[in-house]
Protein backbone atom coordinates (compact mmCIF):
# COMPACT_ATOMS: atom_id res chain seq x y z
CA UNK A 1 0.00 0.00 0.00
CA UNK A 2 1.89 3.21 -1.17
CA UNK A 3 2.37 6.10 1.81
CA UNK A 4 0.45 9.04 1.53
CA UNK A 5 3.41 10.67 0.01
CA UNK A 6 3.97 8.10 -2.40
CA UNK A 7 0.25 8.50 -3.65
CA UNK A 8 0.65 12.08 -4.11
CA UNK A 9 3.72 12.11 -6.01
CA UNK A 10 1.47 9.78 -8.39
CA UNK A 11 -1.04 12.02 -8.85
CA UNK A 12 1.12 14.64 -9.27
CA UNK A 13 2.79 13.00 -11.82
CA UNK A 14 2.46 13.21 -15.67
CA UNK A 15 2.56 9.95 -17.73
CA UNK A 16 6.11 9.98 -18.08
CA UNK A 17 6.82 10.72 -14.07
CA UNK A 18 6.81 13.87 -12.21
CA UNK A 19 5.26 17.20 -13.97
CA UNK A 20 8.22 19.06 -14.46
CA UNK A 21 8.59 21.98 -12.25
CA UNK A 22 8.90 25.90 -13.72
CA UNK A 23 10.86 29.07 -13.15
CA UNK A 24 8.82 32.23 -13.14
CA UNK A 25 9.81 35.02 -14.69
CA UNK A 26 9.26 38.89 -14.16
CA UNK A 27 10.58 41.62 -16.55
CA UNK A 28 9.64 45.19 -15.89
CA UNK A 29 6.90 44.61 -14.90
CA UNK A 30 4.53 47.56 -13.58
CA UNK A 31 0.96 47.80 -12.38
CA UNK A 32 -1.43 50.56 -11.83
CA UNK A 33 -4.95 50.54 -10.14
CA UNK A 34 -7.59 53.14 -11.17
CA UNK A 35 -7.39 56.05 -8.44
CA UNK A 36 -10.03 58.60 -8.11
CA UNK A 37 -11.49 60.63 -11.26
CA UNK A 38 -8.90 59.63 -14.09
CA UNK A 39 -5.63 58.94 -11.62
CA UNK A 40 -4.06 56.43 -11.45
CA UNK A 41 -2.13 54.38 -8.26
CA UNK A 42 0.99 52.88 -8.96
CA UNK A 43 1.64 49.66 -7.02
CA UNK A 44 4.18 47.84 -8.78
CA UNK A 45 7.92 49.20 -10.49
CA UNK A 46 9.64 47.96 -12.54
CA UNK A 47 9.87 44.06 -10.90
CA UNK A 48 12.58 42.11 -12.16
CA UNK A 49 12.45 38.52 -10.69
CA UNK A 50 13.80 34.93 -12.00
CA UNK A 51 12.48 32.45 -9.21
CA UNK A 52 14.15 29.17 -9.80
CA UNK A 53 12.68 26.05 -10.48
CA UNK A 54 12.11 23.83 -7.30
CA UNK A 55 12.97 26.52 -4.91
CA UNK A 56 10.77 28.47 -1.78
CA UNK A 57 11.12 31.55 -3.22
CA UNK A 58 9.88 34.65 -0.12
CA UNK A 59 8.63 37.92 -1.07
CA UNK A 60 8.34 40.04 2.11
CA UNK A 61 7.63 43.70 2.84
CA UNK A 62 5.08 45.81 5.37
CA UNK A 63 1.21 45.94 4.61
CA UNK A 64 1.17 48.33 1.71
CA UNK A 65 4.17 47.21 0.23
CA UNK A 66 2.95 45.51 -3.17
CA UNK A 67 3.53 41.81 -1.99
CA UNK A 68 0.34 40.94 -2.67
CA UNK A 69 -0.23 42.51 -5.96
CA UNK A 70 3.00 40.91 -7.06
CA UNK A 71 2.21 37.43 -6.19
CA UNK A 72 -1.91 37.76 -8.16
CA UNK A 73 0.15 39.39 -11.00
CA UNK A 74 2.32 36.20 -11.04
CA UNK A 75 -0.92 34.03 -12.24
CA UNK A 76 -2.27 36.91 -14.12
CA UNK A 77 -5.27 37.82 -11.57
CA UNK A 78 -3.80 41.03 -11.74
CA UNK A 79 -2.94 41.67 -15.40
CA UNK A 80 0.28 44.12 -15.17
CA UNK A 81 -0.01 47.55 -16.82
CA UNK A 82 3.83 47.00 -18.60
CA UNK A 83 6.20 44.34 -18.89
CA UNK A 84 6.27 40.42 -19.33
CA UNK A 85 4.74 37.23 -16.92
CA UNK A 86 6.44 34.12 -17.80
CA UNK A 87 5.55 30.65 -15.51
CA UNK A 88 7.06 27.15 -16.88
CA UNK A 89 8.36 29.24 -20.38
CA UNK A 90 4.75 30.06 -21.32
CA UNK A 91 4.28 34.26 -21.40
CA UNK A 92 1.26 34.62 -19.46
CA UNK A 93 0.91 38.11 -20.93
CA UNK A 94 0.67 36.89 -23.93
CA UNK A 95 -2.63 34.45 -24.00
CA UNK A 96 -5.79 34.76 -24.97
CA UNK A 97 -8.72 34.09 -21.86
CA UNK A 98 -9.05 30.81 -23.22
CA UNK A 99 -4.88 29.74 -22.63
CA UNK A 100 -4.63 31.87 -19.76
CA UNK A 101 -7.50 29.86 -18.20
CA UNK A 102 -5.53 26.55 -19.27
CA UNK A 103 -2.23 27.98 -17.79
CA UNK A 104 -3.46 28.95 -14.46
CA UNK A 105 -4.36 25.01 -14.16
CA UNK A 106 -0.67 24.61 -12.99
CA UNK A 107 -0.44 27.45 -10.50
CA UNK A 108 -2.03 26.50 -7.28
CA UNK A 109 -3.02 29.38 -4.72
CA UNK A 110 -3.37 29.55 -1.42
CA UNK A 111 -4.85 31.95 0.79
CA UNK A 112 -4.72 33.62 3.93
CA UNK A 113 -8.12 33.52 5.04
CA UNK A 114 -8.92 29.40 3.47
CA UNK A 115 -11.82 30.66 1.01
CA UNK A 116 -13.12 27.08 2.03
CA UNK A 117 -17.04 26.44 0.62
CA UNK A 118 -18.82 26.03 4.44
CA UNK A 119 -21.68 23.56 2.57
CA UNK A 120 -18.85 21.55 1.69
CA UNK A 121 -17.07 18.77 3.43
CA UNK A 122 -12.63 18.54 3.81
CA UNK A 123 -12.97 16.62 0.88
CA UNK A 124 -15.68 18.35 -1.28
CA UNK A 125 -13.79 21.18 -1.04
CA UNK A 126 -10.90 19.73 -2.27
CA UNK A 127 -12.43 17.89 -5.24
CA UNK A 128 -14.18 21.25 -6.19
CA UNK A 129 -11.14 21.84 -8.85
CA UNK A 130 -11.64 18.45 -10.10
CA UNK A 131 -15.42 18.73 -10.82
CA UNK A 132 -15.44 22.21 -12.73
CA UNK A 133 -12.39 20.62 -14.50
CA UNK A 134 -14.80 17.58 -15.32
CA UNK A 135 -12.89 14.73 -14.13
CA UNK A 136 -15.19 11.74 -13.17
CA UNK A 137 -15.80 10.36 -9.79
CA UNK A 138 -13.41 7.77 -9.45
CA UNK A 139 -10.32 10.01 -10.72
CA UNK A 140 -11.13 13.00 -8.08
CA UNK A 141 -11.18 10.05 -5.49
CA UNK A 142 -7.34 8.85 -7.16
CA UNK A 143 -6.36 12.40 -6.47
CA UNK A 144 -8.10 13.66 -3.49
CA UNK A 145 -7.83 10.53 -1.09
CA UNK A 146 -3.81 10.69 -0.79
CA UNK A 147 -3.63 14.55 -0.94
CA UNK A 148 -5.85 14.20 2.29
CA UNK A 149 -3.41 11.57 3.48
CA UNK A 150 -0.47 13.96 2.29
CA UNK A 151 -1.73 16.93 4.81
CA UNK A 152 -2.47 14.43 7.73
CA UNK A 153 -6.24 15.29 6.87
CA UNK A 154 -7.58 11.77 5.95
CA UNK A 155 -9.57 11.15 9.25
CA UNK A 156 -11.56 14.31 8.92
CA UNK A 157 -12.61 14.30 5.40
CA UNK A 158 -16.10 14.02 5.87
CA UNK A 159 -15.88 16.85 8.27
CA UNK A 160 -17.24 20.59 7.13
CA UNK A 161 -14.73 23.88 7.80
CA UNK A 162 -17.23 24.89 11.09
CA UNK A 163 -15.84 21.31 13.07
CA UNK A 164 -11.95 22.10 12.10
CA UNK A 165 -9.40 24.04 13.19
CA UNK A 166 -7.44 27.42 11.62
CA UNK A 167 -4.59 24.78 11.09
CA UNK A 168 -6.20 22.27 9.53
CA UNK A 169 -8.22 24.92 7.27
CA UNK A 170 -4.91 25.69 5.77
CA UNK A 171 -4.18 21.97 5.06
CA UNK A 172 -7.46 21.94 3.35
CA UNK A 173 -6.47 25.22 1.38
CA UNK A 174 -3.10 23.48 0.69
CA UNK A 175 -4.52 20.27 -0.52
CA UNK A 176 -7.04 21.89 -2.74
CA UNK A 177 -4.33 23.62 -4.20
CA UNK A 178 -2.41 20.57 -4.98
CA UNK A 179 -5.42 18.93 -6.84
CA UNK A 180 -5.04 20.35 -10.20
CA UNK A 181 -1.43 18.97 -10.14
CA UNK A 182 0.49 22.56 -10.44
CA UNK A 183 3.81 23.33 -11.34
CA UNK A 184 4.14 26.02 -8.94
CA UNK A 185 1.99 26.94 -5.82
CA UNK A 186 1.52 30.21 -4.05
CA UNK A 187 1.38 31.06 -0.56
CA UNK A 188 -0.61 34.34 -0.32
CA UNK A 189 0.00 35.34 3.51
CA UNK A 190 -0.95 31.57 4.36
CA UNK A 191 0.28 31.53 7.73
CA UNK A 192 -0.34 35.33 8.96
CA UNK A 193 -3.87 34.07 10.59
CA UNK A 194 -2.32 31.07 12.73
CA UNK A 195 -0.79 30.76 16.23
CA UNK A 196 3.07 30.74 15.94
CA UNK A 197 2.90 26.77 16.25
CA UNK A 198 0.14 26.04 13.51
CA UNK A 199 2.35 28.37 11.47
CA UNK A 200 5.70 26.13 12.27
CA UNK A 201 3.63 22.85 11.01
CA UNK A 202 2.33 24.42 7.84
CA UNK A 203 5.78 25.70 7.09
CA UNK A 204 6.99 22.25 7.53
CA UNK A 205 4.02 20.91 5.55
CA UNK A 206 5.01 23.15 2.74
CA UNK A 207 9.08 22.49 2.87
CA UNK A 208 8.03 18.68 2.58
CA UNK A 209 6.01 19.65 -0.11
CA UNK A 210 8.43 21.64 -1.93
CA UNK A 211 11.13 18.88 -1.34
CA UNK A 212 9.69 15.34 -1.75
CA UNK A 213 7.41 16.60 -4.59
CA UNK A 214 9.68 18.90 -5.98
CA UNK A 215 6.98 22.01 -6.28
CA UNK A 216 8.20 25.78 -7.08
CA UNK A 217 6.77 27.42 -3.99
CA UNK A 218 6.50 31.62 -3.64
CA UNK A 219 6.06 32.60 -0.18
CA UNK A 220 4.52 35.92 0.58
CA UNK A 221 4.48 36.93 3.88
CA UNK A 222 5.56 40.04 6.20
CA UNK A 223 7.55 37.81 8.61
CA UNK A 224 10.91 37.20 8.92
CA UNK A 225 10.45 33.81 10.72
CA UNK A 226 8.03 32.59 7.94
CA UNK A 227 11.22 33.44 5.40
CA UNK A 228 13.58 31.97 8.17
CA UNK A 229 12.02 28.94 8.91
CA UNK A 230 11.89 27.57 4.97
CA UNK A 231 12.75 29.71 1.72
CA UNK A 232 15.56 29.64 -0.01
CA UNK A 233 15.87 32.89 -1.96
CA UNK A 234 14.44 36.19 -1.10
CA UNK A 235 12.98 39.28 -2.49
CA UNK A 236 12.44 42.30 -0.15
CA UNK A 237 9.48 44.97 -1.60
CA UNK A 238 8.98 48.45 0.18
CA UNK A 239 6.93 50.72 -2.21
CA UNK A 240 6.54 48.51 -5.01
CA UNK A 241 9.25 48.03 -5.63
CA UNK A 242 12.40 45.15 -4.85
CA UNK A 243 14.38 47.02 -2.93
CA UNK A 244 16.90 43.69 -1.98
CA UNK A 245 16.93 39.97 -3.35
CA UNK A 246 19.37 37.44 -2.31
CA UNK A 247 19.86 34.19 -0.55
CA UNK A 248 18.49 34.01 3.27
CA UNK A 249 21.16 33.28 4.64
CA UNK A 250 23.24 36.19 2.66
CA UNK A 251 20.30 39.03 3.35
CA UNK A 252 20.06 38.30 6.85
CA UNK A 253 24.01 38.20 7.52
CA UNK A 254 24.23 41.31 4.87
CA UNK A 255 21.78 43.17 5.03
CA UNK A 256 21.99 46.24 2.55
CA UNK A 257 18.48 48.23 2.68
CA UNK A 258 17.18 50.02 6.11
CA UNK A 259 13.82 48.19 5.65
CA UNK A 260 15.65 44.76 5.49
CA UNK A 261 17.47 45.57 8.58
CA UNK A 262 13.83 46.42 10.66
CA UNK A 263 12.76 43.30 9.46
CA UNK A 264 15.73 41.17 10.80
CA UNK A 265 15.33 42.94 13.94
CA UNK A 266 12.00 41.15 14.21
CA UNK A 267 14.02 37.69 15.19
CA UNK A 268 17.79 38.97 15.37
CA UNK A 269 18.11 41.90 17.75
CA UNK A 270 20.51 44.47 16.10
CA UNK A 271 19.61 46.97 18.42
CA UNK A 272 21.51 48.06 21.92
CA UNK A 273 18.91 48.66 24.78
CA UNK A 274 19.89 52.14 26.09
CA UNK A 275 21.06 50.26 29.46
CA UNK A 276 23.75 48.72 27.76
CA UNK A 277 24.89 51.90 25.59
CA UNK A 278 25.00 54.00 28.93
CA UNK A 279 26.98 50.90 30.32
CA UNK A 280 29.49 50.62 27.99
CA UNK A 281 29.67 55.06 28.22
CA UNK A 282 30.33 54.18 31.56
CA UNK A 283 32.49 51.78 31.05
CA UNK A 284 34.93 53.77 28.57
CA UNK A 285 34.95 57.04 30.81
CA UNK A 286 37.23 54.36 33.67
CA UNK A 287 39.45 53.18 31.56
CA UNK A 288 42.97 53.31 32.44
CA UNK A 289 44.60 55.74 29.81
CA UNK A 290 46.94 53.21 28.08
CA UNK A 291 44.17 51.60 27.17
CA UNK A 292 40.88 52.06 24.69
CA UNK A 293 37.47 50.12 24.49
CA UNK A 294 35.59 49.26 21.23
CA UNK A 295 32.40 48.82 21.01
CA UNK A 296 31.77 46.29 18.22
CA UNK A 297 29.04 44.22 16.22
CA UNK A 298 29.58 40.77 14.59
CA UNK A 299 28.12 39.15 11.83
CA UNK A 300 28.88 35.63 11.32
CA UNK A 301 27.51 32.64 9.72
CA UNK A 302 28.66 29.16 8.66
CA UNK A 303 31.45 27.66 9.59
CA UNK A 304 32.66 31.14 11.13
CA UNK A 305 30.17 30.65 13.49
CA UNK A 306 31.37 27.40 15.10
CA UNK A 307 34.74 28.10 15.73
CA UNK A 308 35.87 29.52 18.72
CA UNK A 309 36.99 32.85 17.52
CA UNK A 310 37.13 35.08 20.15
CA UNK A 311 38.17 33.12 23.37
CA UNK A 312 40.88 32.07 20.94
CA UNK A 313 41.45 35.80 20.36
CA UNK A 314 41.06 36.84 23.38
CA UNK A 315 43.69 34.66 24.84
CA UNK A 316 45.92 35.45 22.12
CA UNK A 317 45.88 39.17 22.45
CA UNK A 318 45.60 39.40 25.85
CA UNK A 319 42.32 41.65 25.51
CA UNK A 320 38.99 41.63 27.31
CA UNK A 321 35.67 40.72 25.52
CA UNK A 322 32.49 41.45 27.16
CA UNK A 323 29.31 40.13 25.53
CA UNK A 324 26.52 42.64 25.87
CA UNK A 325 23.75 41.61 23.58
CA UNK A 326 22.85 39.59 20.30
CA UNK A 327 21.26 36.26 19.36
CA UNK A 328 22.55 32.95 17.90
CA UNK A 329 20.21 31.20 14.85
CA UNK A 330 20.06 28.17 12.20
CA UNK A 331 19.11 29.37 8.90
CA UNK A 332 18.85 26.94 5.67
CA UNK A 333 20.86 24.41 7.92
CA UNK A 334 23.64 27.45 8.69
CA UNK A 335 24.43 29.04 12.06
CA UNK A 336 24.56 32.71 12.16
CA UNK A 337 24.35 35.33 14.56
CA UNK A 338 24.76 38.86 15.37
CA UNK A 339 26.66 39.92 18.69
CA UNK A 340 27.60 43.43 20.29
CA UNK A 341 30.79 42.57 22.18
CA UNK A 342 32.57 45.20 24.07
CA UNK A 343 36.90 45.20 23.78
CA UNK A 344 39.42 46.64 25.97
CA UNK A 345 42.82 46.47 26.35
CA UNK A 346 46.06 48.05 25.12
CA UNK A 347 45.35 49.78 21.78
CA UNK A 348 47.55 48.02 20.09
CA UNK A 349 46.52 44.76 21.23
CA UNK A 350 42.72 45.59 20.52
CA UNK A 351 43.44 46.36 17.08
CA UNK A 352 45.33 43.41 16.36
CA UNK A 353 42.61 41.38 17.92
CA UNK A 354 39.85 43.17 15.89
CA UNK A 355 41.98 42.54 12.40
CA UNK A 356 41.97 38.81 13.81
CA UNK A 357 38.22 38.69 14.24
CA UNK A 358 38.23 39.48 10.50
CA UNK A 359 40.82 37.51 9.15
CA UNK A 360 38.57 34.60 10.62
CA UNK A 361 35.27 35.15 8.44
CA UNK A 362 33.75 37.50 10.64
CA UNK A 363 31.77 40.57 9.75
CA UNK A 364 33.09 43.54 11.98
CA UNK A 365 31.29 46.66 12.37
CA UNK A 366 32.37 49.44 14.93
CA UNK A 367 29.56 50.95 16.76
CA UNK A 368 31.48 52.52 19.77
CA UNK A 369 30.36 55.94 18.65
CA UNK A 370 27.40 55.04 15.97
CA UNK A 371 24.05 56.82 18.20
CA UNK A 372 22.18 53.15 17.38
CA UNK A 373 23.18 49.86 15.73
CA UNK A 374 21.25 50.68 13.46
CA UNK A 375 23.17 53.87 12.51
CA UNK A 376 25.34 52.14 9.76
CA UNK A 377 26.59 55.97 8.92
CA UNK A 378 28.52 56.17 12.27
CA UNK A 379 29.46 52.47 12.19
CA UNK A 380 32.78 51.75 10.13
CA UNK A 381 33.40 48.27 8.79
Amino acid sequence: MPSGLDAARASLASGAGLVPVSAIRLEGVDLYYPGPGKTRVQALRGIDLDIRAGEVFGIIGRSGAGKSSLVRTINLLNRPSAGRVTVGGTELTALNALGLRIARHEIGMVFQHFNLLASRTVYGNVALPLELAGLDKASIRARVEPLLDLVGLAALSGRFPSQISGGQKQRVGIARALASQPKVLLSDEATSALDPETTRSILALLARINRELGLTIVLITHQMQVIKQIAHRVAVMEGGQVVEQGPVVEVFTHPQQAITRSLIEEILPRTLPPSVREQVASARAGLPRTHVGRLLRLTMSGVHADRPVLSRLVRQYGVDMCLLHGQMDAIQGQTMGVLAVYVTGLAESVDAAVQGIRDAGVRVQDVTDATSDLDLTAAQE
